[in-house]
């Protein structure tokens, strides 16, 4: 007998002879067992991204990230876990933008979406590319809000929530994990989806800085990063600088994930590279560009893209040296805080790639 009782529509529109696949999204039983097997005292979890990735990411993971499509976003840590051979990992996220790179080489095979795109760029033509191609499966479609309100179970430890989420949308119906019901509070028809909490295996979730305890601070919107923290049956915060814990205790007010959720604390000073993190530097849009006029146009040109970018780099100081150095480095910072409207005197303008003309991208 199945554990867990699905939406038995969507489930065929999968065509899903076998649902387990499913279950771990949704196993509150394992996903408490792992959280009370954490270590709950302060304990030293500093170790490099190699480590970090090589201890809490196994093959089938079910993995998300924090912040915001590019912005905040744990590119590097993303790299290693291509760098080490990663196979069927199944992405979640609100969006789940950044799985793309890791479908190239067979790393995610599946899909829990609410959104994959390039954001003013448009469709992420590689996605659509692998996904008709049979690269990589959706089982599950989602609005942003209805992953955040499934994160926020978890984090609450209900079992999910009720909510008018996806009731205007054939969501419902290609989603397994939702159901359409009666208000139980309401005796005329009033229609509602039960959204169930959300277990991850493992979040990566790129801070401003950590202590060496786990205890992590965020400048900005926290998105739906301290509920991931908490659903999450592991944890790794990557961050730009690892501070005492005095600092983060005194100095540091607004969005801090907690030292007992963590298992491991990676100093990464440009973990979100080429994205961009607030305050500290802008996305490289030069990169971007090429990866998606170039790249976008077949897979051996995105491959090509990719290995010299991922492959041919070590870590995040070899991608920044070839981005530019120094000089990308100042840029990166004076047009963050421009961004952020500390300086309007910024010339945002770049020469931008062509197919007929590569620039050789960066300065």
């Amino acid at each position: 007998m199945a554990k867990y009782v699905y939406n038995q529509e969507a489930v065929e529109n999968l065509k899903l002879s076998d649902t387990s696949i499913l279950d771990r999204l949704i196993d509150f039983e394992s996903a408490r067992a792992a959280h009370l097997n954490k270590e709950h005292g302060k304990k030293d979890k500093r170790m490099s991204i190699k480590e970090a990735i090589a201890t809490f990411v196994q093959d089938g993971d079910i993995i998300t990230d924090g912040g915001f499509s590019y912005v905040r976003t744990p590119h590097q840590a993303f790299h290693e876990i291509i760098r080490q051979g990663k196979k069927g990992l199944q992405m979640i996220g609100a969006p789940n933008t950044n799985q793309s790179f890791q479908i190239v080489y067979g790393t995610v095979g599946y899909s829990h979406n609410s959104y994959v795109g390039v954001e003013m760029r448009g469709i992420d033509k590689s996605y659509d590319r692998m996904l008709k191609a049979g690269r990589v499966k959706i089982i599950s479609e989602w609005s942003h809000g209805g992953v955040a309100l499934g994160f926020k179970a978890a984090q609450l430890g209900t079992p999910g929530v009720f909510s008018k989420q996806m009731l205007g949308s054939d969501i419902v119906r290609y989603n397994p994990y939702l159901k359409v019901m009666q208000n139980p509070m309401r005796d005329e028809p009033d229609p509602v989806v039960f959204i169930p909490a959300l277990y991850p295996d493992v979040s990566i979730i790129h801070c401003h800085v950590a202590d060496k305890y786990g205890n992590a601070y965020i400048y900005g919107p926290a998105v739906n990063d301290l509920a991931v923290a908490a659903a999450a049956r592991k944890l790794i915060i990557t961050a730009e600088e690892i501070v005492p814990e005095a600092d983060i205790r005194y100095n540091r007010q607004g969005q801090i994930i907690p030292f007992f959720y963590a298992d491991a604390v990676v100093e990464m000073p440009f973990g979100a590279v080429p994205g961009n993190m607030p305050g500290c530097y802008y996305w490289s849009r030069q990169w971007w560009e090429k990866l998606i006029r170039y790249g976008g146009v077949s897979e051996e040109q995105m491959k090509q893209v990719l290995d010299e970018w991922i492959l041919g780099t070590k870590d995040q100081f070899e991608f920044v040296d070839k981005l530019g150095g120094a000089k990308w480095i100042s840029e990166a910072r004076r047009q963050t805080k421009a961004a952020e409207g500390d300086n309007e005197d910024i010339d945002f303008s770049y020469e931008e790639y062509t197919l007929t003309h590569d620039s050789g991208l960066y300065y």
